[in-house]
């Protein structure tokens, strides 16, 4: 399965609840198959999605929020793991999107087919689930409906696919609408 495939199967399962999304390809894949204004597409700061998603997720403890993260991303900033695992708020969920590689950038390889970001995440008191297939994804989805975060489900990618088209939305936009979006 690749990174769109992932994502398209995701947003279904979760509904219209608001999603932090890592720059790059993650977001643009996001926003051609599902833009909406719950979804915050970060544009330019690579690795910090899931700081954001913490705050938001601190902020608005009624809502499940989720962060669409690669690899690449988490590895850039695996201190917020610990300050997530720290926090431990309950209605954060943590989707990983595990290529092995920066393929927004060129495709230079991570490190992530020789650490087990997995036992990383559960070190710092996260809920680890780990999926290779839709079949999983879809069910690893349905699982945690009812599971207290934090939440990181690592989704085993393919690289490759259609690169999806550019975010053309401003981003004093993207982020107005997405602060409006969690007033309701």
């Amino acid at each position: 399965m690749i990174r769109k495939e992932a994502i398209s199967i995701v947003v279904k399962k979760i509904g219209d609840h608001p999603v932090i999304s890592a720059n790059g390809l993650i977001s643009r894949d996001l926003f051609e198959v599902c833009d909406r204004n719950s979804n915050f597409y970060m544009i330019g700061s690579m690795g910090l999605a899931s700081s954001i998603g913490l705050g938001v997720a601190l902020k608005n403890t009624k809502k499940r929020i989720f962060v669409f993260d690669g690899d690449g991303n988490i590895l850039m900033n695996l201190g917020s793991l610990i300050t997530i695992g720290t926090a431990k708020p309950k209605n954060l969920v943590h989707v990983i999107f595990d290529n092995s590689s920066h393929e927004s950038t060129g495709g230079q390889p991570t490190a992530t087919n020789k650490i087990q970001l997995g036992k990383i995440a559960k070190s710092t008191n996260y809920r680890v689930f780990q999926v290779k297939t839709k079949n999983q994804l879809v069910n690893v989805f349905q699982k945690i409906k009812t599971i207290p975060g934090p939440i990181m489900v690592i989704v085993k990618i393919q690289k490759g696919g259609v690169t999806s088209k550019r975010i053309n939305i401003e981003p004093t936009k993207i982020k107005n609408r997405f602060m409006n979006s969690l007033k309701k």
